[in-house]
């Protein structure tokens, strides 16, 4: 049977391609490459912060599970909204992504007017990557060696204690508004310009208590610089097992966890979103990372990304209410 010299043509250019190793890629097999280039990671929080602590930890250990370099870069500002705003403008291509903590995915939202962008529609959640404790701390030169002693105390003195965080519309700021509603108690919140700046002025009495990420905050509770109350997730933190909750030590119900996630600019693709959520999952559960977060006080997270949204949706609800009933704001 002869060929028609059209099919002759294509049969013998396809015999060449084929000799010469060469295959013609399709769409599959070039998104397949992803990734092939360094990614960069916004954390729209300053160096040294909570966010960015977590966000050093998991980039190193993301570049390894990627083959790629993951460079953090930092945007403070704005209560997160310069950050954020870089990660929704972003091209969804998985070259860009962010770490988005509790306080700007499900608390600033709430407290912010106008924002350039909105958390469903804007936001890829990819996976979380940690979850924590906000630990209730006071001064040396403070009286109150528990829980139940420093709710007395601030019943009996109403107005006079002053709660120190690390920004209006921190979840330190939530947490001790959240405490305050719990315990019908009249604290002073008083905001600072980043969460070392608190401590070191809560360290000489200036300020009497905070509520402050436990990661930050640890190695203060540990030399005895501050006094360590009450942890406010659930349950207690490893790295403190004799430290009780803030529910067991006086406030029943109280739950005021802290998290911090991978976001990416909505419209990722879904292959490059299952390869970053399958690289985090994998990093968080690395032996450097669990030994490091041990230390510090976090626990891995992981999980799906609409786990991940879900915990957003959730959270956000809660502290909106939390938010709305104290009448907190951003100064």
């Amino acid at each position: 049977m002869r060929l028609k010299p059209i099919w002759c043509i294509r049969a013998i250019g396809a015999l060449l391609l084929a000799s010469a190793g060469w295959v013609l890629p399709d769409t599959a097999a070039a998104q397949s490459r992803y990734p092939d280039r360094s990614i960069k990671m916004v954390v729209p929080q300053a160096p040294g912060s909570a966010t960015d602590v977590v966000a050093r930890l998991l980039a190193a250990e993301l570049g390894t599970q990627l083959g790629q370099q993951v460079i953090v870069e930092n945007k403070p500002g704005a209560a997160f909204t310069i950050g954020l705003d870089l990660v929704a403008k972003a091209a969804p291509d998985g070259y860009t992504i962010g770490v988005g903590p509790i306080g700007a995915l499900a608390i600033s939202p709430n407290m912010v007017a106008k924002l350039p962008y909105s958390i469903e529609r804007d936001f890829q959640p990819v996976a979380l990557i940690a979850r924590g404790h906000l630990l209730l701390a006071v001064s040396p030169k403070f009286s109150a060696r528990s829980v139940r002693e420093l709710i007395e105390y601030a019943k009996a003195n109403p107005g006079k204690l002053t709660n120190a965080s690390s920004a209006s519309g921190s979840p330190g700021h939530v947490g001790g508004e959240l405490f305050k509603f719990m315990t019908g108690t009249e604290i002073v919140h008083v905001p600072y310009r980043g969460g070392s700046l608190a401590i070191n002025d809560l360290v000489a009495g200036h300020v009497q208590l905070m509520f402050e990420s436990l990661n930050s905050i640890s190695p203060h509770a540990r030399s005895g610089e501050v006094r360590g109350l009450g942890v406010s997730g659930p349950r207690r933190s490893p790295a403190f097992p004799d430290m009780p909750t803030i529910a067991e030590a006086g406030v029943p119900g109280y739950d005021a966890g802290t998290w911090s996630g991978v976001i990416a600019p909505a419209g990722l693709p879904k292959d490059v979103l299952a390869t970053l959520n399958t690289a985090i999952n994998r990093a968080v559960t690395t032996a450097a990372f669990k030994e490091r977060f041990g230390v510090i006080g976090d626990e891995p997270a992981g999980g799906t990304p609409e786990e991940f949204a879900d915990t957003i949706r959730k959270d956000s609800a809660k502290w909106a209410d939390v938010i709305k009933r104290s009448g907190a704001k951003l100064d």
